[in-house]
């Protein structure tokens, strides 16, 4: 137990796309993440999602509009919504979402996060 230092933890790894578990709050992990470019459009069913961008720009595009998300700011999508993230520049996000959650939602795919680790 103890303060969480997110430097730390981004400082960890450098990977794209394959979020990290930082701690656990309940039924209901925190990840912590790195984007860089476009991921794939999908929704996530039974849960909303929520991005916490750490550092960077975060686009988070919907059918109709695109969000744009900066460092310090939060975006949740509800659940059934469909959306693809976006990062120009690499990103580093919190997600914080029930255990088990996949990344790609409905999508599946070669960005699909099978084995998430803690870190």
């Amino acid at each position: 137990m103890g303060a969480i230092n997110l430097g730390d933890k981004f400082a960890k790894f450098s990977d794209h796309w394959s979020p990290k578990i930082i701690a656990q709050l309940n039924r209901l992990h925190i990840k912590a993440v790195k984007l860089k470019g476009e991921f794939v459009w999908h929704t996530h069913a039974d849960t909303d999602e929520m991005f916490l961008v750490h550092s960077g720009v975060l686009t988070i595009r919907f059918r109709d509009r695109d969000e744009i998300v900066r460092a310090g700011e939060l975006y949740v999508v509800p659940r059934g919504v469909e959306h693809m993230t976006y990062a120009a520049e690499e990103c580093e996000l919190l997600l914080i979402e029930p255990a088990g959650t996949v990344n790609t939602g409905d999508a599946g795919g070669d960005k699909t996060a099978l084995n998430e680790t803690w870190i």
